[in-house]
């Protein structure tokens, strides 16, 4: 069949939104699976996925798609190294190149035990039983081992599965990276510590009840400009955001009603990322130009809505006196100053998703770390959960009481997620320099957030990063909003300016250095 590159390239684009329904449909399912599917559902919803996975996989690595890829090249936009369609060309070929490596038993299979995967770890975790879990964790280990040897790698097997996530990361940039971050944040901690200042703790550990968290948690998430009108909040054992379609973006948390913070932060969190999903332009959806750039990204908007902005005092001086009328009693008597310190406490603690900014990307260094050491195979998923307290003393000198406080805590390997847990950390770095553009950009914006409004931000964010999709390059999206590849510097400045003002160390001063991330290819 003759076609001209134009309709090469249509034809490219109807089979990937086509591919996109496919795609949302396990989306919704692996939801319903999350959220409020019976628990004796769970095997026939792994073949369903299973089914969905091989489908969407045969589509992609159709030898048509490959004729598209190569008549469309032709087009003239598409000699254009930032034109919409070099994107999409580019985008599309690098998945049709991995997808091609994999063989359709392989993905199927995969998504059928991280299915099975996913219920047997809540399960585990909510009896503190390891052993039950173990044999899951050891298929899904296999199965990334063995799909990383499909896709191959230059010096790590990880490195074949960090790719599918942050493109062209390596794990030997990221260490070096983290070790001289987890230096940097040492000196801060050490610092922190030794003003021997600590808030009132009780604060956030009283009587909230779950009906009002959950009232609060939805304005702040429509403050900051969540649709509730395309998208949802449930209930989870462990938060996420899911995007459905271009007008459904779901968002779960979970709550305790003898602590303030996890679910507030959690849904801020969650939020943020619902926010990248819905400033996507729907007219792309299941395309590149509709798809986030990459999951350190995704990340840095995640983490700037719950940190820079849900743990700033001016967030704090709009919602909190909202938050005093509703817990009257947990809060009649504290101050906004105590409450604000309260979220920022420096302090070692056990669980990720509830550690403050300076010590968090301890967590996140403890899984990179070890995830490395299961996919390499020196780590034996057997030995995990002593590995597992052995980081913990050293990193944080803390050592948890049961699994379920230790290894059990996160979903993300039982959903067969190796190499995600580095773009937390990749994200807190863009997060910071980001919102130092930002400010910079938007000069009353702490008066806006005073007055509760944060929709210019919001805005901000959608016309600088959000509408691209993956028309740039993480990296090169980075250079295009700052001016200037990604730096931990920016980081460590908005941390020090903050801990001045709660432990009064040291600010950071204007002859700071100015260490820069490995660049990307």
């Amino acid at each position: 069949m003759s076609r001209t590159p134009q309709q090469a390239y249509a034809e490219l684009i109807r089979r990937e939104k086509e591919r996109a329904l496919i795609n949302s449909s396990a989306a919704l399912l692996a939801w319903d699976e999350r959220t409020c599917m019976p628990r004796s559902g769970a095997s026939y919803r792994a073949e369903q996925l299973a089914y969905l996975a091989r489908l969407a996989h045969e589509m992609l690595t159709d030898p048509i798609t490959g004729d598209l890829l190569a008549e469309a090249a032709e087009l003239p936009a598409a000699q254009q190294s930032h034109s919409p369609e070099a994107a999409v060309l580019r985008e599309i070929r690098r998945a049709y190149e991995r997808a091609k490596k994999l063989p359709r038993s392989l993905v199927e299979e995969l998504a059928r035990a991280t299915t099975l995967g996913q219920q047997a770890w809540e399960q585990a975790r909510r009896t503190n039983n390891y052993a039950s879990f173990r044999p899951h964790l050891e298929r899904i280990v296999q199965l990334k081992r063995q799909e990383a040897e499909a896709v191959g790698y230059e010096t790590s097997p990880y490195d074949a599965l960090l790719d599918e996530y942050e493109p062209g990361e390596t794990f030997e940039n990221l260490r070096k990276l983290f070790a001289g971050l987890r230096q940097e944040l040492g000196q801060i901690i050490g610092e922190v510590q030794a003003t021997n200042r600590t808030p009132r703790r009780d604060i956030l550990e009283r009587d909230y009840p779950i009906p009002l968290q959950e009232v609060l948690a939805r304005s702040a998430a429509v403050a900051i400009g969540f649709d509730f009108e395309a998208g949802r909040l449930d209930v989870t054992a462990h938060p996420f955001c899911s995007s459905v379609g271009p007008r459904d973006v779901r968002i779960t948390t979970r709550y305790n009603p003898r602590h303030f913070a996890p679910a507030f932060f959690g849904v801020l969190h969650e939020a943020g990322h619902a926010l990248y999903e819905q400033g996507l332009e729907p007219e792309h959806f299941g395309t590149p130009l509709g798809t986030p750039c990459s999951l350190g990204i995704h990340e840095s908007q995640s983490r700037l809505w719950e940190n820079q902005v849900g743990r700033s005092r001016p967030f704090w001086e709009h919602f909190f006196p909202r938050a005093q009328q509703m817990f009257v009693e947990s809060l009649r008597d504290v101050t906004l100053d105590e409450f604000v310190f309260a979220i920022n406490e420096v302090r070692p603690s056990l669980i990720r998703v509830e550690a403050d900014e300076a010590t968090y990307n301890l967590h996140i260094l403890i899984r990179f770390e070890l995830e490395h050491a299961l996919i390499t195979g020196d780590l034996l998923p057997a030995d995990l959960p002593e590995a597992w307290n052995e980081k913990y003393r050293q990193y944080l000198r803390l050592t948890p009481p049961d699994d379920a406080q230790g290894c059990l805590q996160d979903i993300h390997w039982s959903a067969g997620l190796f190499g995600y847990f580095p773009t937390y950390t990749l994200g807190n770095l863009y997060a910071a320099q980001f919102m130092e553009k930002a400010r910079q950009d938007l000069p009353n914006l702490e008066e806006q957030m005073r007055r509760g409004k944060f929709l210019d931000l919001r805005d901000w964010l959608r016309e600088n990063i959000h509408r691209h999709g993956q028309r740039y390059r993480a990296a090169e999206l980075c250079r295009k909003v700052t001016g200037r590849g990604l730096s931990w510097e920016p980081f460590l400045t908005y941390l020090r300016n903050k801990y001045a003002q709660l432990y009064g160390i040291k600010a950071p001063s204007v002859s700071q250095p100015k260490p820069a991330v490995a660049k990307k290819k």
